[in-house]
């Protein structure tokens, strides 16, 4: 708290504060990753990659340069999971919590902050709200604990190994982080159901929307009163259009693959295989197989899936899933000769419309530039890199192998893709501009100009 005050006299916006704080965590996780309690006995790893794990950690993005299960010690495990706590909820959430436990005000300028941090447009129940998502997280993670730590008592010689697995992956699946500690993903469990229907109900609670969840715990409470509840359009505009994506892009997995990856598979392998892919690109990063075994189409596909992302005030990155929503319905509805959305009984505001379209052309550029940067310096093709590069702004985690063998450059590129995927498209925009809202003195007189 005396922090943001402080930081506050030097005249920031509470944009640039947030991205302070995360670049902060960026510099705390790397030094907690360097310390050599962390690492098994004989790693050495460069700053580059300390840098690039931590950015990743923070970030929850997942790609990773070294492999965590051979890298990370138990106790560097622990601290890895700590820092996807940070990534995963927020800076603000956590701080949050840590200003009530001692008990310190919550003034106007740290209430600005968490409004930034979980793209709010109003003051009203900030602290209740990262109450609620602090706790609802802490539910998730310790049920996935507890189911997956259990049931890997059958797979893990000792218990510890599997409540420490069990503990590691409901975290990185809550958090949508994509880090295992497995060596392999959810390869070893490509055949075991279980383990991923808990990895895919994890991945989504994290993905789909803080605001998402806590609405349904509302309407839930309110059934047992009987007691009227409405769901805000919000609500259902992500529900509708996240879980549209999940299974068209199951089903599209599916027409593209039957002839080849799914080939000689039975019905229920299948089924998963598309089901799982199709989660994860949300935001998610786990994978059961490996993606370098899809075609190309296929590939393409997961690549725009990760470039959506997940919902707004999420754990997730991308454009998010409400802007693709925006954008699509205002391209339908401009092809039908209207100048409005409506949508849910309500009509979408016009500066929501101009603001999607802005974060979907600023993230083609981003994600553009980035591929022809990786293109001009790295050896691999342009399929692998569009798809690292939709992967790191998404925050997804996913890869086609080649983020180990990237040069420092393109370990560069993509941290700085990642950092921009985490913050989002908005307070990247804003942190250049220094302002977050202009009112302008004076107006030219408008003339029309000729369009496509």
């Amino acid at each position: 708290m005396y922090t943001a005050r402080k930081m506050a006299r030097l005249n920031l916006t509470s944009i640039q504060l947030i991205v302070l704080f995360y670049l902060a965590a960026v510099i705390v996780a790397t030094l907690l990753l360097s310390l050599p309690y962390t690492h098994k006995p004989g790693m050495e790893w460069s700053f580059i990659d300390a840098f690039f794990t931590a950015v990743s950690a923070v970030s929850v993005t997942g790609l990773t340069v070294v492999s965590t299960a051979d890298t990370f010690s138990t106790f560097g495990v622990f601290v890895l999971a700590f820092i996807l706590q940070f990534g995963g909820i927020g800076i603000m959430t956590l701080g949050t919590f840590i200003w009530l436990v001692f008990r310190k005000r919550i003034g106007l300028k740290e209430r600005q902050l968490i409004m930034t941090d979980q793209n709010r447009g109003t003051f009203t129940g900030l602290v209740a709200l990262m109450k609620q998502i602090l706790v609802l997280i802490l539910i998730f993670e310790a049920v996935g604990t507890l189911l997956l730590g259990i049931y890997f008592l059958s797979y893990f010689p000792t218990w510890q190994e599997a409540f420490l697995q069990g503990f590691f992956g409901a975290v990185s699946a809550t958090t949508n982080a994509g880090f295992d500690i497995t060596g392999e993903s959810l390869i070893p469990f490509a055949q075991d159901y279980y383990v991923q229907t808990i990895n895919m109900i994890l991945l989504i609670l994290g993905a789909i929307g803080f605001p998402v969840l806590i609405e349904t715990k509302e309407f839930l409470l309110n059934k047992k009163r009987d007691t009227h509840f409405r769901f805000s359009l919000f609500t259902k505009l992500t529900t509708v259009t996240f879980f549209s994506l999940l299974v068209i892009g199951a089903l599209l997995i599916y027409l593209f693959e039957r002839n080849h990856f799914f080939t000689g598979m039975s019905w229920h392998e299948t089924f998963f295989y598309s089901l799982f892919q199709s989660v994860t690109t949300r935001n998610g990063g786990l994978a059961t197989m490996d993606v370098n075994e899809f075609t190309t189409p296929t590939q393409l596909l997961l690549s725009l899936f990760m470039f959506i992302g997940a919902s707004p005030s999420s754990v997730g990155g991308g454009i998010r899933t409400t802007t693709f929503a925006i954008v699509l319905l205002t391209i339908f509805a401009f092809a039908r000769g209207r100048n409005s959305i409506k949508v849910f009984h309500r009509e979408i505001d016009n500066y929501d419309m101009i603001k999607s379209f802005v974060v979907v052309v600023v993230a083609m550029l981003v994600c553009g530039t980035a591929v022809i940067a990786l293109s001009a310096s790295e050896p691999f093709s342009l399929m692998a890199i569009v798809f690292e590069v939709c992967s790191a702004f998404g925050t997804t985690g996913l890869s086609m192998g080649i983020t180990p063998e990237l040069s420092t450059f393109g370990k560069v590129v993509i941290i700085i893709v990642m950092f921009i995927g985490r913050i989002g498209i908005f307070s990247f925009l804003f942190l250049l501009r220094g302002h977050e809202a202009t009112t302008e003195s004076y107006h030219y007189p408008k003339e029309r100009v000729i369009i496509g």
